[in-house]
């Protein structure tokens, strides 16, 4: 049973920020698990392992899990990871203590701590939100534009939206145009929908626009299109009997098309909080690894082992990226982030006060 409250304060509005409303809740029931665990005298890990959830089980939604739920894979992942080693063979002026190298910590204070958690977010809009999104792929003299009003706010969409294209339809030349707002929208940029729903959409659009292009060449050659491939900018047939330039196909044509993508529909809760909200999940399993000083209550966070159910890569350094980028701000709402308020007014406006990680707080 779970019951919530609304309470309205003078606290500055709350902006978007990665798996809101997340955090919280995962630190509570971690921190129930690790009680559960002490209290039975079972190790925490295998606590977990026995109550993950799985494909088929059902949310307290009464949803059933239908996407992949590889927890336990994932937790397992984490747990099998080779623990860093212990620094007591480390001449101690080269120890790096909790508190950084001018803190005033002493080795014999400091404890080594093992923590596991599991993280689960929602995919798209929930609860009946219409996740649609459309683009539109023109080319035209060797060149493909994307229009969509996807908007770039740093999560790398125009980048997959160039990669999506030149995969289907062989031309290295993509510009991404300037959002407009005589655009259809495509919605807000949260939890990799773009990558989706909009990625989505410019690819059904630029399957459309590979079909117009592909078509006059299967019709020639008494063939279908499913039998001719682009390869990096060359179209040739299963065997070998045809072999043209993109750019000789097109011929001087512009050819172009408009498709969306919307993702199957989900619907409101019901009176009784049941009905069927979530387009689908994803889990990220974590160990992390602590040095705290148990005198002056400073903390190093040694090592974070991450396990993520990410679906289909599109561009790994680009995941890679955001991966390190999300543990960081985890680091940091966890242990240096601070927003003090006092009467209504944020007592830090500026990153002078407010303490962000950086690379020397960021862990292997």
């Amino acid at each position: 049973f779970i019951e919530g409250w609304a309470v309205r304060t003078n606290n500055p509005p709350s902006g978007h920020v990665r798996g809101e409303g997340a955090l919280q809740v995962c630190a509570a029931y971690e921190a129930q698990m690790d009680k559960l665990a002490k209290k039975l005298g079972v190790d925490p890990a295998e606590l977990r392992l026995r109550n993950v959830m799985a494909t088929g089980d059902v949310l307290p939604t009464g949803q059933t899990v239908t996407c992949p739920a590889p927890v336990a894979e994932l937790l397992q992942a984490v747990r099998d990871f080779p623990l860093p080693a212990l620094p007591k063979d480390t001449p101690e002026d080269e120890w790096l203590l909790p508190g950084g190298p001018e803190g005033a910590g002493e080795p014999g204070a400091v404890r080594r701590g093992v923590g596991y958690a599991l993280g689960m977010v929602h995919m798209l809009g929930a609860e009946g939100a219409d996740e649609v999104s459309t683009a539109t792929v023109k080319v035209h003299d060797g060149v493909a534009t994307v229009l969509c009003a996807a908007v770039e706010t740093g999560q790398g969409f125009t980048t997959l939206a160039r990669q999506i294209v030149q995969e289907t339809l062989g031309i290295d030349e993509v510009h991404v145009a300037p959002v407009d707002t005589d655009q259809p929208p495509a919605g807000p940029s949260c939890r990799g929908r773009h990558t989706w729903v909009s990625g989505g959409a410019v690819e059904r659009a630029a399957k459309m626009v590979r079909t117009q292009l592909l078509q006059p060449l299967a019709h020639k050659f008494g063939m279908s299109t499913e039998l001719l491939q682009i390869t990096d900018g060359k179209i040739t047939s299963y065997d070998g009997v045809l072999s043209t330039t993109v750019t000789e196909a097109m011929d001087g044509k512009e050819l172009w098309a408009t498709a969306q993508c919307r993702p199957h529909p989900t619907e409101p809760l019901d009176e009784a909080g049941q009905g069927d909200a979530f387009v689908g999940l994803a889990f990220c399993a974590i160990r992390a690894v602590v040095d705290v000083d148990i005198e002056l209550g400073s903390v190093r966070v040694v090592e974070l082992a991450l396990a993520q159910d990410v679906g289909r890569i599109l561009n790994p350094a680009q995941l890679t990226a955001r991966i390190e980028a999300g543990v960081t701000q985890g680091v940091g709402a966890a242990l240096t982030e601070n927003l003090r308020t006092a009467r209504g007014l944020v007592r830090h406006p500026d990153l002078t006060g407010y303490a962000l990680p950086t690379a020397l707080d960021t862990p292997d």
